[in-house]
């Protein structure tokens, strides 16, 4: 698959997370994915994002890296009409050009659909925005995790609200985008036009609120911070500490899941225990369940629970941390690897020299 999309061309004008991540898409499956990056700032920003323990002069970040591999890089000022022509010849023999401009600076630059369908009209034009299209405002994804009730429901009573530690709306927003674009591949198959696909990073953020917001609208229920917990199922989110000292979390989805657990525990009676019979019944009770479950994790050891649990189709997780994840000898190369042979080893993205067809 790593050469798939060997004969696409990608021009890429967007930096940061969420249209570099779409850009990787296409390069992790051989799209020749040009990036554009402006060299009055030395090139996409997040090039400078770096840890503390970071080389300072190095010229990528880890950050960087996540989500720019595979690609070409030109440092180009598009204010300079003979840089400017040079990008204009590549996004002439492009497939795809990829961008996030905030409102109307697209236009000053000559870089609109409007302008650019003109030059390749067979071009599939991907844009994202913060707020859409028409709004200037600038947007970081914990801003939209604000503004789009994520961190009000993420966190407890006690922390107050919290943040994803990773830049989750930016990512979905990626994701739509990468679905938009495949789709207007489809249809310029079938009629050989072009189209523009644009996604916004607040209409990603709502779309994935999925059954919460489904809870609110249907049903009135205003989701609250409540941890790891799940409104819906119980017990779904609990954490339970074991007697080696691990912490477990249950996402008991079903009935004959719940039954599998308490097998584990020969606990048969809170089988029948109508209190926590259905699905329904434990969510009104999670709290005294929770208080049973965790006497008896404190009797067990988390290597057998986890055997048992996963024998069993019963669904549960050992938490670990990144450090945990990536020192495990037999992590699945699915895990490991992002594109064919680009192990954890090896993540660091290195500019590479690019010269224009003349």
């Amino acid at each position: 698959m790593k050469t798939f999309l060997k004969d696409l061309k990608v021009v890429e004008l967007a930096n940061v997370l969420a249209g570099p991540a779409v850009g990787m898409f296409f390069a992790e499956l051989g799209a020749d994915v040009i990036k554009i990056e402006n060299k009055l700032t030395n090139g996409d920003i997040t090039r400078n994002w770096k840890l503390a323990s970071e080389d300072k002069n190095s010229e990528t970040s880890a950050y960087y890296s996540s989500v720019n591999w595979n690609k070409k890089s030109l440092f180009l000022d598009l204010t300079n009409e003979k840089e400017k022509k040079k990008v204009i010849r590549l996004i002439k023999e492009a497939d795809i050009l990829i961008s996030n401009y905030k409102k109307d600076d697209d236009k000053k630059l000559g870089m609109d659909y409007a302008s650019i369908k003109k030059i390749n009209p067979q071009i599939i034009y991907a844009h994202i925005s913060g707020f859409g299209e028409k709004s200037k405002r600038t947007a970081f994804d914990i801003v939209l995790q604000a503004e789009t009730g994520f961190m009000f429901m993420n966190g407890t009573p006690e922390s107050g609200p919290l943040k994803m530690p990773v830049a989750f709306i930016d990512l979905m927003a990626a994701h739509q985008l990468k679905e938009g674009i495949l789709i207007a591949l489809i249809k310029r198959m079938k009629t050989g036009k072009g189209s523009k696909v644009a996604v916004s990073l607040f209409d990603s953020a709502i779309a994935s609120l999925a059954n919460q917001a489904s809870n609110w609208l249907m049903a009135k229920h205003n989701p609250q911070p409540i941890g790891s917990l799940h409104p819906n199922i119980a017990p779904y989110g609990e954490l339970f500490i074991t007697i080696d000292k691990k912490q477990i979390v249950l996402a008991i989805g079903s009935d004959k899941q719940f039954i599998g657990l308490c097998h584990f525990f020969n606990c048969d009676n809170l089988i029948a225990n109508l209190k926590f019979s259905t699905n329904t019944e434990r969510v009104k009770n999670r709290t005294e369940l929770f208080e049973i479950l965790k006497i008896e994790f404190q009797k067990h050891n988390s290597k057998k629970m986890m055997n048992y649990f996963i024998a069993k189709d019963i669904p549960a997780g050992l938490i670990k941390s990144v450090k945990e994840v990536f020192g495990l000898n037999k992590l699945r190369s699915a895990v490991l690897t992002t594109g064919e042979g680009r192990t954890n080893k090896s993540v660091r993205v290195k500019t590479v020299a690019f010269q224009l067809p003349q």
